[in-house]
């Protein structure tokens, strides 16, 4: 809970990919893959930006508050003068994301939520065992769940890994076209699994993880994307159209992505001179994302989990749900309960 005085708090999230998930770079490249996602250029780790997150939250936000389309998007009027921000005081849209005022006016306001990048907490990857999610001490330290200490006498060719039913894990693991000695379980781990559960990542994803060197992680997610092929369609011959095959790469399927969104306090800003009243504290903030405690039939997070983020919505690809925190739902209703 906020303090009056408190100037910020950061709410961490977790969210399972339901679909492939594609946020692409804006442009066709040489090389694999015609049709690339955005990476971070240090790790080369696939992640989604703050900005596309921001994106589609505001739209949502304005769908559930019943707000859309004028205080979504950029927000500019039309060439009537009509439509565009509201700008209000009372609008929890344009004060939780801010708002322009349109070409050529002076002011606006940044908005009360700033979002950070999604990165790749826990990765699918296929092996002999059946499907394994996979992170990395980079991923973990990120997610504040566990210190680099913790795990530094992890080496590049190993991972660590231990079965759900407490059986004798194989002496080696295949995690897709690698082949892996399985290094002992440390006991350090086992506080970074409650930590981890603290997410309220589903125990079907919670009892099947490995961890790798970072520089590994890197590999594996990359070796590991999915990658489909399309192709336009000629309308008169019913056939493919000549030179339109293109390829595409995506996040796969129940990849665990982990963000944080830091919702600033409305009582120390300002919209023209009044006091904020569409939300009063950080908690009225991030409540406005996640539609806890609104009238509306749909949380904002309800459409990003059935109209997703991210491009190729109509093929199959975007969706993306948010695991809720553990407080807001009873422990026998955790999703995967019975597969412990």
């Amino acid at each position: 809970m906020t303090t009056n005085n408190q100037s910020f708090e950061t709410f961490p999230f977790a969210g399972l990919a339901l679909d492939p998930i594609h946020v692409g770079t804006g442009g066709t490249r040489l090389g694999r893959v015609d049709n690339t996602i955005v990476r971070d250029p240090v790790t080369r780790i696939p992640k989604i930006p703050g900005s596309s997150l921001a994106g589609v939250m505001r739209a949502y936000v304005a769908m559930a508050k019943g707000k859309y389309p004028d205080c979504a998007g950029l927000g500019q009027p039309g060439s009537d003068g009509t439509g565009g921000h509201c700008g209000k005081t009372d609008c929890p849209v344009c004060t939780v994301f801010g708002f322009a005022k349109g070409i050529g006016s002076s002011g606006g306001f940044a908005g009360l939520a700033a979002f950070s990048d999604m990165h790749v907490l826990l990765f699918p990857v296929a092996s002999q065992l059946g499907p394994l999610w996979i992170t990395c001490p980079m991923a973990l330290w990120q997610a504040n769940i566990a210190e680099f200490s913790e795990l530094s006498d992890l080496t590049e060719q190993q991972v660590v890994y231990r079965k759900a039913d407490g059986t004798a894990a194989p002496p080696s693991l295949n995690l897709g076209w690698l082949f892996l000695p399985i290094k002992p379980y440390p006991a350090q781990l086992d506080k970074i699994a409650e930590k981890i559960d603290k997410l309220y990542i589903p125990n079907y994803i919670f009892n099947r993880m490995g961890v790798v060197s970072d520089k590994l992680f890197t590999h594996i997610v990359n070796s590991n994307l999915e990658v489909r092929t399309s192709v336009a369609i000629d309308p008169a011959t019913g056939a493919a159209e000549e030179g339109a095959l293109f390829t595409y790469e995506a996040l796969p399927r129940g990849t665990v992505l982990f963000w944080e969104v830091t919702c600033r306090n409305p009582k120390h800003f300002r919209i023209d001179g009044e006091k904020i009243t569409a939300v009063r504290t950080p908690d009225d903030v991030i409540n406005v994302l996640t539609g806890k405690g609104g009238q509306s039939n749909h949380s904002p997070h309800d459409y990003l989990e059935h109209l997703g983020i991210g491009g190729m919505g109509s093929r199959g690809m975007g969706r993306l749900r948010v695991l809720p925190p553990p407080e807001e739902c009873a422990d026998s209703d955790k999703p995967g309960k019975e597969d412990s």
